[in-house]
C-alpha cells in the first residue's frame, strides 16, 4: 500500500506543477464564465447603424404600414424615384422594398432588393409591420364595433408559466426546463471531457515509461498492478483538484462580472435620474423585470438539488474514469509508440461518443427505455446518467446504475491489470487483438 502511496504522490506533484496545468485551471474558469455571460450580452446588442428602406409601393396601400423606428427608417418612393433601375436604387437606399399587389389576395408578392444582405432585424420589422396592417384590415372588414379597444385587448393577453416541483413532503419548488437541459448537458459534456482527457494522460505515461525502459527499473521495486493502479489513482486526484478550482474560480468570476455589470447599471440608472427627475415609467418597469428576472434565476438555482448533481458528478466522474483509464493503461502497456494507439483507442471510444448523443435525446425524454439502459451501461451511463439527473431519476435507478457501475470498474481493473502485467515488458512486437486475449488468458495461469 506504502508504493502505492508513493507512486500516487509522485504521478499526482508531477502533473500539477507543470505549467500546463496552472494555465489550464487558471483559464479554463474564464473561458467557462464567458460561455455565459458573453451569449447573453450579444443577444442583448442591437445594430445601431441607421438603415434607410425605399417603399415602392404601387397600390398605394401599405406604405403607411411600414412605421420607421430609431434605426430603421422607411421612405417612400416618388413615381419618378420608382421609374428607376432597381440596381441602381437598391445601391442607393439600404435595401428597396416593391409591392406590387393586393397582399390580402396574394401575400408572397413583397420583394426586397438589396445591394449586401440584409439583417434579420429589417426583416422581421418589415414582417411585423405588414402583418399586423393585414390583420386589421381583415378584422375591419368584419365590421366588429369597438373594434380597436377589442384589438389592443387581444395584443395585452400574454401567458406566462411557472414550473413548480413538489416534492414527497408536499412542499413547492420553483423549477427551470430549461435550467434542467443547461445542468444536464453541462455536467454530462463536461464529464465526457474529462474523461477523455485524463484517460488519454494515464495511456501516454505507460507509453512513455514503457518506451524509456523506466518502467523495467520501476518494476523491480514494485508490482504491476501496484504501478497501474498508483498511475490511475494519482492522475484521477489531478483530475478532481482541477474540477474543484474550476467551479471555485468560475463562481468567483461570474460573481465579480456580475457585481461590476450590476454597479455600472445601477450608476447608470442614478445619472439618468438626477439628470431627469421625470423618470418614465417604463425604465422603472425594465429595471423591475430585470430585478425579477434575477431573482427567480437564483431561487430556481437554491431550489435545485445541486449537493445531489454535484455528488453524482464527482461518483460517475470517478467511476467513469476509472473504468476507462484502467482500459488505456492496458492498452498503453500493449503497445510501444502512439501511432499504433488508433485500432484500440476507437473501439474503447465508440460507447462514450454515442453517450453524448444518448444525452442529447434525454431531454425529450428522460425516462424513457433509451434513456434507461444506457444509464445502466457501465461504459456510457456516467454521462448519460448526468443528463438524467436534474430530471428527478428514481432512487432505485440511481442505485442501482452506481451498482453496476462500481462493480464493472472492479471487472475492467482486473483485466486490465492482467494485460498490463504482461504488456509492459513486450518490446518491438506487433499487438493484435487476439494477442492481447492470449495474455490476459496466460496471466492467470
Amino acid at each position: 500500500m506504502n508504493k502505492i502511496l508513493i507512486i500516487i504522490q509522485r504521478e499526482y506533484f508531477t502533473r500539477v506543477k507543470k505549467k500546463s496545468f496552472i494555465i489550464m485551471t487558471l483559464l479554463s474558469p474564464v473561458i467557462f464564465a464567458a460561455m455565459m455571460i458573453v451569449p447573453a450580452w450579444l443577444t442583448s446588442q442591437e445594430d445601431t447603424k441607421e438603415k434607410v428602406i425605399a417603399i415602392d409601393d404601387t397600390t398605394g396601400n401599405y406604405a403607411t404600414a411600414l412605421k420607421s423606428t430609431q434605426y430603421i427608417k422607411y421612405q417612400t418612393l416618388t413615381d419618378k424615384q420608382g421609374s428607376q433601375d432597381k440596381q441602381k436604387l437598391a445601391k442607393q437606399f439600404d435595401a428597396l422594398l416593391v409591392i406590387r399587389e393586393d397582399l390580402l389576395e396574394k401575400k408572397t408578392n413583397v420583394h426586397l432588393y438589396s445591394d449586401g444582405q440584409i439583417t434579420m432585424d429589417v426583416i422581421e420589422n418589415i414582417k411585423s409591420n405588414l402583418n399586423g396592417h393585414l390583420r386589421q384590415l381583415k378584422l375591419e372588414s368584419y365590421n366588429i364595433e369597438g373594434l380597436d379597444s377589442k384589438i389592443k385587448e387581444i395584443n395585452q393577453l400574454r401567458v406566462s408559466i411557472n414550473t413548480i416541483r413538489l416534492d414527497e413532503d408536499g412542499s413547492e419548488k420553483q423549477s427551470s426546463a430549461e435550467f434542467a437541459i443547461f445542468i444536464g448537458m453541462a455536467s454530462a459534456f463536461l464529464i465526457y471531457m474529462i474523461m477523455i482527457l485524463y484517460a488519454t494522460q494515464v495511456m501516454r505515461g505507460v507509453i512513455e515509461e514503457k518506451t524509456s525502459r523506466i518502467v523495467e527499473v520501476m518494476i523491480s521495486s514494485v508490482k504491476p498492478f501496484q504501478l497501474m493502479m498508483g498511475k490511475i489513482i494519482g492522475i484521477g486526484m489531478v483530475a478532481l483538484t482541477q474540477f474543484f478550482l474550476w467551479i471555485i474560480l468560475t463562481v468567483g468570476v461570474v460573481t465579480t462580472v456580475q457585481s461590476t455589470f450590476l454597479t455600472t447599471v445601477n450608476k447608470v440608472e442614478v445619472s439618468e435620474t438626477n439628470n431627469d427627475h421625470k423618470a418614465t415609467s417604463a425604465t422603472s418597469s425594465k429595471a423591475q423585470n430585470v430585478e425579477a428576472s434575477i431573482n427567480k434565476i437564483i431561487k430556481i438555482i437554491k431550489d435545485a438539488n445541486l449537493p445531489l448533481i454535484l455528488g453524482m458528478f464527482i461518483f460517475y466522474f470517478i467511476g467513469g474514469y476509472l473504468i476507462y483509464s484502467a482500459l488505456f493503461a492496458a492498452i498503453g502497456s500493449a503497445i510501444d509508440n502512439e501511432t499504433e494507439t488508433q485500432q484500440f483507442v476507437m473501439p474503447v471510444l465508440l460507447p462514450l461518443i454515442l453517450s453524448i448523443y444518448v444525452a442529447m435525446a434525454v431531454f425529450r425524454n428522460p425516462h424513457g427505455d433509451i434513456a434507461f439502459w444506457f444509464s445502466m451501461i457501465p461504459l456510457t451511463s456516467p454521462v448519460v446518467m448526468m443528463s438524467r439527473i436534474p430530471y428527478d431519476v428514481d432512487t432505485w435507478e440511481l442505485i442501482l446504475s452506481m451498482t453496476i457501475l462500481t462493480a464493472s470498474f472492479i471487472l475492467f481493473t482486473w483485466f486490465a491489470a492482467r494485460v498490463y502485467r504482461t504488456g509492459i515488458l513486450m518490446y518491438g512486437k506487433k499487438v493484435s487483438y487476439k494477442e492481447i486475449w492470449k495474455w490476459f488468458v496466460q496471466a492467470g495461469k
